[in-house]
Parts: structure tokens; C-alpha cells; sequence
């Protein structure tokens, strides 16, 4: 009988430190679990400041951090959940995602919440593959 691999804790300074006891993504044979990323500075842990452009753009270039941390990339996520403070904003998340993933996309859930950590107005995390 195969046994399943130990999960690895994947980190990175590329990436903002945990906020909490939390990885910031689990490693599982050649799958990638990446913890929600929110706008954070890895340099200085604050909350990006600027319209929701600015905070989405930092959520992606976090994300990317920790995936290619992880030995892949955007190209390798499968599916990601996004937490939005206002839906108003989906229109901007789908042309920044666009630019970051490309087809086939992954599979999404979006989802509109009340609050977000530090007053984020974005939060992403994502599942992915890594490449063999």
C-alpha cells in the first residue's frame, strides 16, 4: 500500500510572513495549497494603499511569490477562491486576472464577504500542480 507524502510548509520573504498559525502554502505530493494572500507589503507587512487596482495587483504578485516558492506558477493553479468586500469591483478583478492566468483558466469562486483581514478589500488563495 503507497502511503501518502507528509505535507511540507512552503516560505517564503517574497511573500508577506503568516498573520496568524497558518502556512503560507502546504505542499502535498504535486499538489500546492496556498493560503489566502491579502494586500500586503512583504517588506513592511502594511496594507497596500490605493484603489482596489493597487490592492488586487499586490494579492497576484503575492500569490505568485509563494507559487513559484513552491516550484510553479500561475500556469499551474487548477482553482482559486476570491474574496471580494464589494462585487462592485469584479469587473477589475477579471481584467487583472487575465492578465496574470491564461487559458485554459482555472476554475473560480468568487464570493462577496462583509470584512477582510487589516481592512483588505481582496483576499485570494489558490490550488495548484506542480509541474513534474
Amino acid at each position: 500500500m503507497k502511503m501518502n507524502p507528509a505535507p511540507h510548509a512552503v516560505s517564503t520573504p517574497a511573500a508577506p510572513a503568516a498573520v496568524g498559525p497558518y502556512s503560507q502554502a502546504l505542499v502535498v505530493g504535486d499538489q500546492i495549497f496556498c493560503s489566502g494572500q491579502i494586500p500586503l507589503d512583504p517588506a513592511t507587512g502594511a496594507l497596500v494603499t490605493g484603489d482596489f487596482r493597487a490592492q488586487a495587483a499586490q494579492v497576484l504578485t503575492n500569490l505568485d511569490a509563494v507559487l513559484r516558492a513552491a516550484g510553479a506558477s500561475f500556469a499551474h493553479v487548477v482553482r482559486t477562491t476570491v474574496y471580494l468586500v464589494d462585487l462592485g469591483d469584479f469587473s477589475i478583478l477579471n481584467e487583472l486576472y487575465a492578465e496574470r492566468f491564461s487559458q485554459p483558466f482555472p476554475a473560480r469562486v468568487t464570493v462577496g464577504v462583509a470584512a477582510l483581514p487589516k481592512g483588505a478589500r481582496i483576499e485570494m488563495d489558490a490550488i495548484a500542480v506542480r509541474p513534474s
